[in-house]
């Protein structure tokens, strides 16, 4: 096998592939970073409705460089536009929508995902998001919980284990995880892989996965845009 980091699908890519499992019409959190980039990759078609926990609801498409308007921001302070049918309301208001059950995804980055679908996304180290923040309410609020991540940490190790050792933001709360090598749910306490990009075997993704991967039919190949790595 080559290095990981010669193979491994880009951010961009993650983010498209995780972007095709969005219904028409869902109501979506994206959280800060990473999992923000879903937004540009919605499948011809289909349009989804997002959600930013400080207040906005259907807002439309980053806008191009100097044409910001700071005063329309999403939650990770990145700048938004405004379109027909967009909504403003108070803070308070957004997590009772969150914590209401009317979101239908929530697209979270992570440290750690066990097994069991705990999720580890902040940390009290050093340069580690000083709170946990709105995800432990969107974790538990939304209809359904994915994860966007490298495989392994920057140092080679496995983020898919079997028990999370940093804080924990929820409980058994995600059901799919799509990674810079493959798409796994979780079921029944296990990971259950789904997809898997062609260069790498399923020895070799056993290898870098800290529990153990469980097969439920064939093993679809897990393949994005090239013009996206």
């Amino acid at each position: 096998m080559s290095d990981i980091q010669d193979i491994k699908l880009s951010n961009a890519q993650i983010a498209w592939r995780a972007a095709q499992d969005i219904e028409d019409g869902a109501y979506v959190n994206l959280g800060i970073g990473f999992p923000e980039m879903v937004a540009r990759f919605q499948p011809e078609g289909r349009q989804a409705i997002f959600h930013t926990e400080n207040g906005v609801l259907d807002f439309g498409k980053a806008p191009e460089k100097g044409e910001e308007d700071w005063d329309c921001i999403n939650a990770g302070k990145k700048a938004i536009t405004i379109k027909p049918g967009t909504a403003f309301f108070h803070h308070a208001d957004s997590f009772a929508m969150v914590r209401g059950g009317h979101l239908d995804v929530a697209i979270l980055g992570a440290y750690e995902v066990a097994q069991s679908g705990d999720l580890a996304n902040w940390s009290t180290g050093k340069g580690g998001v000083p709170a946990v923040g709105g995800a432990m309410d969107l974790v538990h609020g939304a209809k359904r919980v994915a994860v966007l991540t490298d495989h392994v940490t920057k140092t080679g190790g496995p983020k898919l284990v079997e028990a999370c050792t940093l804080p924990l933001t929820g409980v058994g709360c995600v059901t799919r995880v799509y990674t810079s090598l493959a798409v796994v749910d979780i079921e029944d306490g296990h990971f259950v892989l789904r997809e898997k990009i062609p260069a790498i075997s399923l020895d070799e993704l056993q290898a870098v996965t800290g529990a153990r991967l469980h097969l439920d039919g064939a093993v679809g190949e897990l393949i994005a845009p090239e013009e996206l790595a």
